[in-house]
């Protein structure tokens, strides 16, 4: 059988043709290939309309993402109940952050169908910093508004969650919850011992006597540790303030009320720490007597951390190029 290859290359069509009439299992293999080449380029058109309707998809998904908060947030018709979530550890990169904190915070005392905002509270606390400009927020959010605040506790209010919780008007608190930890703390680790044992020599260059200050491979400086102690003292006498401005005549102060302790539910009320117990309906339903509640909690979309994460890697690959030289910190 004479292949397409045999074929002479300027071979006129009349001539083709003759000899494809004359040769009928070449004409089959002609028509063979014009046949699977169409194929080819069929199936090359449909893959190329397929990604491009994927990608045309992941863009509307990520549109519809990114909106998505704004399209299912119901609108308040009437009087309702305006709730406020703080969860997790409080934290300047966190969702439980004063950034987005005091956002949701102000979208609820500004909608008048709002009868008073309920904080509903689950978290171990966090940074004194982030906490108290949440809670100077609450107090000046309540007297611009005239409205009241409550906060209730789940699981967890302590440490820098109860620094926002005293600027509520009353906390209600599940029996069993954790309520308290009025303390400050900063922690760390020595190695120094251990590299003595194992022979390593630590080679820290600074510019300032007080640069490399409870650097966990240098024995601890006493004159540097007393400064350290000084400082978390001062903050946690910020702490005590806030509580007792807060809960007022209803704190019952003992010995052990800002020793870092914490408490159930039961005796957070007992001690003042807390007034009543109470869910959040509870609280809607028989206290602002309004059950409709609307949650005005900003919440991260997926688009939005997955933005976040891939910045947060381009970042750390930044970091890592710049990892020789010298840094201010």
């Amino acid at each position: 059988m004479t292949s397409p290859d045999d074929l002479p290359q300027n071979i006129p069509s009349s001539s083709a043709a003759a000899e494809l009439n004359r040769d009928p299992a070449l004409a089959q293999t002609v028509q063979n290939l014009a046949r699977e080449l169409m194929n080819e380029r069929r199936t090359e058109r449909r893959w190329r309309v397929f990604f491009r309707l994927c990608w045309l998809g992941v863009l509307l998904t990520v549109m519809w993402l990114l909106m998505s908060d704004r399209m299912h947030r119901s609108t308040p018709t009437g009087p309702h109940t305006a709730l406020v979530e703080l969860r997790g550890e409080i934290a300047a990169d966190s969702e439980a952050s004063a950034e987005q904190l005091m956002a949701g915070l102000r979208n609820a005392f500004e909608d008048k169908g709002a009868r008073a905002v309920v904080l509903r509270i689950n978290s171990p606390g966090g940074s004194p910093v982030q906490s108290g400009i949440i809670n100077d927020e609450i107090r000046r959010l309540k007297v611009l508004h005239q409205k009241k605040v409550y906060a209730v506790v789940e699981e967890v209010c302590a440490s820098g969650a109860y620094y926002v919780a005293v600027a509520a008007d009353e906390i209600y608190v599940d029996k069993a919850s954790i309520v308290g930890s009025i303390g400050v703390l900063m922690d760390g680790f020595g190695f120094n011992g251990l590299m003595d044992k194992l022979g390593i020599e630590r080679r820290l260059l600074t510019a300032g006597d007080n640069k490399g200050m409870l650097d966990p491979f240098t024995a601890q400086n006493p004159k540097q540790r007393a400064y350290a102690q000084a400082m978390i003292d001062q903050i946690h006498q910020q702490f005590i303030q806030v509580v007792r401005e807060g809960r007022g005549k209803r704190l019952k102060e003992t010995p052990d009320t800002f020793s870092g302790l914490f408490w159930n539910g039961e005796e957070a009320v007992k001690l003042g720490l807390a007034d009543k117990f109470g869910s959040l309906d509870f609280v809607a339903r028989e206290v602002i007597k309004a059950e409709d509640v609307i949650d005005y909690t900003p919440r991260e979309n997926v688009a939005e951390k997955l933005a976040k994460r891939f910045g947060a890697s381009i970042g750390e690959g930044a970091m890592r190029s710049m990892s020789g030289l010298v840094r201010l910190r």
